[in-house]
């Protein structure tokens, strides 16, 4: 037998990999199972963008290796784009560039500055992808908790006491997921100083910033340029655009060689087309923006209904693709989330998928059209805990 690497020792299989692998046998063995337990968009792109790349497609070097940091005319788009959205300069050669989707950037960023022994700091609830890189480079993860009653913001305190001279990453998520809470302005502007005064890098997972939020959000808003940040961000919510894998990275240019030197020995650039797809979306008027939240908003309404039938409770002043609900009952997350899935026919992430933190919590979709949110709310009309 070959024996797989040390580093595979604490990594698991994404929760999503192997839970969807149990809802399609469902599926195929004819349950109307109804997925309310994944962030991707089920609303097509706009047609403009899609005629963009396909047309695209008949450039004369659409076919041939790109540049590593994305074709100039995408990075001049992502420079307008955070102006206009975040009233940020950047400038568009050093400081922005551009990721075969942003989840790669996780990876990317852990392998330029991290390792075996430093440590990260990863929060908790959080994006799992996280905890499972730092593994991956040997790096030891270091979780602070998000708590409700602090609105889901990081405690200060509590990581002055977590930190070590090895403690060398962190990772902020606003507005954030699951939990779709925004952004505290006087809270992030400490962190940022903090990670001055530690030496830290510290790094914003950015790709919600623009669904059901008035007030877009970047930590790049905060003291910059500064040499400690680094933002990620993504067309995969905002244009619906996940499968095609479009993000960006921006930040202060000396941070950004270090990671080039990862990108440019693990890819050869991103599919022309696709970049150009991406650089038409970035120039969207704000009818797009605006078509997106009120469908956003109209299907959150419905999940809330669900969520009063489950005799869940929920924040309604929150952001992102997801409602977070707390359980009131005895059930633990995942009981509940195979209680639905087994007896009323729905898919609904458990909290603690996403740490320990989101335990006694459901995580609910909005990528769910308004007839199939109603068909679950006819579902749920009678549950009993």
């Amino acid at each position: 037998m070959i024996t797989s690497a040390d580093r595979l020792a604490q990594t698991k299989e994404y929760y999503f990999s192997k839970k969807l692998k149990e809802v399609k046998r469902l599926i195929d063995d004819g349950k109307p199972i109804i997925n309310l337990g994944v962030g991707s968009p089920d609303i097509n792109p706009p047609e403009s963008v899609v005629e963009t790349m396909i047309k695209a497609t008949s450039h004369h070097k659409a076919h041939q290796y790109q540049p590593y940091a994305g074709i100039p005319s995408l990075r001049e788009a992502i420079k307008s784009f955070y102006e206009q959205t975040y009233q940020i300069k950047l400038s568009a050669v050093q400081q922005i560039l551009t990721l075969i989707g942003s989840k790669e950037g996780i990876m990317h960023i852990s392998m330029a500055f991290l390792n075996p022994g430093d440590e990260v700091l990863v929060p908790n609830p959080g994006y799992p992808t996280y905890a499972a890189v730092s593994n991956l480079v040997q790096a030891k993860t270091l979780l602070y908790n998000l708590n409700e009653a602090q609105n889901w913001q990081p405690d200060l305190d509590e990581l002055s006491k977590l930190i070590s001279p090895k403690t060398k990453l962190m990772w902020v998520n606003y507005p954030h997921m699951p939990t779709g809470a925004k952004a505290d302005n006087e809270t992030i502007d400490k962190l940022v100083k903090f990670a001055k005064v530690h030496n830290i890098l510290l790094v914003n997972d950015n790709p919600y910033s623009l669904i059901l939020n008035d007030n877009p959000f970047s930590i790049l808003k905060h003291q910059w340029p500064n040499a400690h940040v680094l933002e990620l961000n993504s067309l995969s919510k905002t244009f619906n655009l996940s499968g095609w894998r479009v993000g960006m990275l921006c930040g202060h240019q000396n941070l950004l060689q270090q990671v080039v030197k990862v990108k440019s020995n693990m890819d050869s650039g991103m599919f022309y087309p696709i970049q150009k797809g991406g650089e038409k979306a970035l120039k969207l008027p704000s009818e797009w923006y605006e078509k997106l939240n009120y469908t956003y908003k109209k299907r959150r309404e419905l999940v809330w209904q669900i969520c009063d039938q489950l005799q869940l409770t929920y924040q309604k002043n929150t952001s992102g693709l997801f409602v977070w609900a707390k359980i009131q009952s005895q059930h633990s997350a995942k009981d509940l989330s195979d209680k639905l899935l087994h007896n009323y026919d729905m898919f609904v992430t458990p909290g603690d998928v996403f740490g320990s933190r989101g335990q006694g919590y459901l995580r609910f979709s909005l990528c769910v059209n308004q007839d199939e949110l109603r068909t679950c709310i006819e579902r749920t009309k009678h549950f009993k805990a």
